[in-house]
């Protein structure tokens, strides 16, 4: 039977399967493409075609604080410098506390957010997972950490009218640059990354207060997680 002569039916399923392949294959490309250029996340992309605001000014992590990318390693994923992409012991003891995948809080790295940024969708689903799990795996194993906290402090959600990245999120909350931000005021954005729309950190709660503080006491005295994000040793002059 020639091409011509199958099923119409046959030809749809086929062209829909490449079309798949293709959607599945392409993060793993942009990827590569992002080694080098400034990406946008999904939530970005979904607020400019429903015409709502996006606020995002990319600026190089030279340029952060060290605080900032400190304060959100202590605060999102601890293990940053140490695991792959994902960290397979907190993602058990996540399910073990909450019964149900769907329902595991604390679980997902600061690579599987990035690439759930990215690429995917809001919610939590296994779909989801399934889709995130290799994505943060290939993530890690072509970019460097520094990369990636790039990539996560510019595209995160930091505020609730449209404010993307660090730079977003030091203007909304402090009316300034986030070179310009202290340690305590770091330590405040990070508190709110779960969820910007009902934390503040322009007007911070008790709860953020506390989780601020927590998290600059912990940085203080743990300044080693930090350490594949530090920009590298130049050698001496000679």
């Amino acid at each position: 039977m020639s091409p011509d002569q199958r099923p119409a039916s046959f030809r749809l399923l086929r062209s829909a399967l490449a079309i798949l392949v293709i959607l599945l294959l392409l993060p793993y490309l942009l990827v590569l493409v992002y080694l080098v250029a400034p990406p946008v996340s999904t939530p970005m992309l979904w607020r400019w075609m429903t015409r709502q605001r996006v606020e995002r000014v990319w600026v190089p992590l030279d340029q952060m604080p060290p605080a900032l990318p400190l304060a959100v390693i202590v605060a999102e994923d601890a293990r940053f410098c140490q695991h792959r992409g994902v960290d397979l012991g907190a993602l058990r003891e996540a399910i073990e506390d909450a019964d149900d995948l769907s329902e595991a809080r604390g679980a997902s790295t600061i690579t599987q957010q990035t690439a759930k940024n990215l690429f995917l969708w809001r919610g939590r689903s296994f779909v989801r997972k399934a889709l995130e799990f290799p994505l943060a795996l290939w993530t890690d194993l072509v970019m460097s950490k520094r990369r990636i906290m790039e990539i996560y402090l510019n595209v995160a959600e930091w505020g609730a009218n449209g404010e993307f990245g660090a730079q977003a999120g030091a203007r909304a909350a402090f009316g300034k640059g986030v070179r310009d931000l202290s340690a305590r005021e770091a330590a405040l954005l990070a508190s709110i990354l779960p969820n910007p729309k009902r934390r503040s950190a322009r007007q911070p709660g008790a709860a953020v207060q506390r989780l601020a503080g927590t998290y600059a006491a912990r940085a203080a005295r743990s300044p080693h997680l930090g350490a594949c994000v530090r920009p590298p040793m130049r050698p001496p002059k000679s």
